[in-house]
């Protein structure tokens, strides 16, 4: 029997665009005979729309962003009279950001008892909370560069206590950043003291907590784990730039970066990066998926930048093209492979006992 596949899209996310490119990729790779596929487009203010079952491939992104008139809630709850009328649902959260890749959209499905691919609800939150993870990585050793963090309301009370306290902690040149958000936004370099009070201003437009990090001279690998108990690491990959720091258009808009996989790192320096990546999947409780950031230095020294628990995911983003070169895995038969841990996750947490 055929699984019923529902792929969110959009989000009230600032990365909304970017999550309607990963589900137009996904939605057409995933195997007609074993799925029969349900695009929901989310919209910019939280609002659910359940298009038609998916017989043929989207032509483009936005094919998906199909509006309604309905409240967030009406909307809601015709997914959840959709989802109940089929039989063996699965969510495909292609969401990237604040509600989506954050834990309250992993919560939701996990109240619902829906079986989802990606990681749960603890692993998300955390991985989205950089001031969160930092500390965990901190508790468990793992290196990264100085950090320290305010929150917005500190910041607005008073400034030159905050800026007394970064300045403390942190040489410059820093990077201050919105604590939850990802893709670049609303981060600021800060070289002098002078600058410090306007990028935080920046970041604390995107976020009420503000992570303030030493700059780290070097480069930046991305390693792709998947897996549930056993997680596996991709080869590592790294990006050719023009510019010292990827904001988001540079990212995704100027296309202003080039792919390079495997990175050029010797082979001692290559398996540290894979094995301290695996590491940061285990310390938050990833499954399913998660791409890790890494710096590596002039002396190889490395560095935890961050975790994505779902990272951009189109045919040309790096988790997929490091899969293609570690071991030859299409797009399409790494979607299949994610929705396999998905449920194999799902089934494992089926058998935990709830009741005496």
């Amino acid at each position: 029997m055929k699984y019923n596949i529902f792929v969110l899209s959009g989000g009230k996310s600032i990365e909304h665009e970017i999550s309607l490119k990963s589900a137009t990729a996904i939605i057409n790779a995933i195997d007609r005979d074993k799925y029969d596929i349900y695009p929901v487009f989310i919209n910019h203010d939280g609002v659910w729309n359940i298009l038609d079952k998916c017989d043929k491939k989207i032509e483009k992104p936005e094919d998906l962003a199909i509006e309604s008139n309905d409240t967030v809630a009406s909307s809601m709850a015709n997914f959840l009279e959709k989802v109940n009328s089929v039989k063996n649902p699965i969510v495909f959260p292609a969401l990237h950001g604040q509600n989506g890749e954050d834990g309250t959209i992993q919560g939701f499905l996990e109240m619902l008892n829906i079986p989802y691919i990606g990681c749960g609800v603890l692993a998300s939150s955390i991985a989205m909370d950089k001031v969160v993870a930092r500390d965990l990585f901190s508790h468990h050793g793992l290196p990264q560069t100085k950090y320290t963090w305010c929150t917005k309301s500190e910041w607005l009370d008073n400034p030159k206590e905050i800026i007394d306290r970064i300045e403390n902690k942190i040489t410059y040149p820093m990077y201050v950043k919105p604590a939850n958000a990802g893709s670049s936004v609303g981060i600021s370099k800060v070289d002098t003291s002078e600058d410090l009070p306007g990028a935080i201003d920046i970041a604390s437009n995107y976020d009420t907590k503000i992570i303030i990090e030493k700059e780290v001279i070097g480069r930046e690998m991305n390693v792709a784990v998947i897996g549930n108990d056993k997680p596996l690491a991709s080869v590592v990959g790294e990006f050719i730039q023009e510019r010292p720091f990827l904001d988001y258009n540079a990212k995704y808009i100027e296309g202003k970066i080039v792919q390079v996989v495997p990175a050029k790192l010797d082979e001692e320096t290559t398996e540290k990066v894979r094995d301290l990546s695996i590491d940061v999947y285990n310390v938050l409780n990833c499954t399913g998926l998660a791409r890790v950031d890494i710096f590596v230095d002039d002396n190889n020294h490395i560095y935890i930048n961050e975790a994505n628990t779902m990272p951009g995911f189109t045919d040309l983003s790096m988790t997929p093209v490091l899969w293609a070169e570690t071991d030859g895995t299409t797009y399409t038969e790494l979607v299949e492979r994610l929705i396999q841990f998905g449920l194999d996750r799902y089934n494992k947490r089926q058998e935990i006992v709830n009741k005496r």
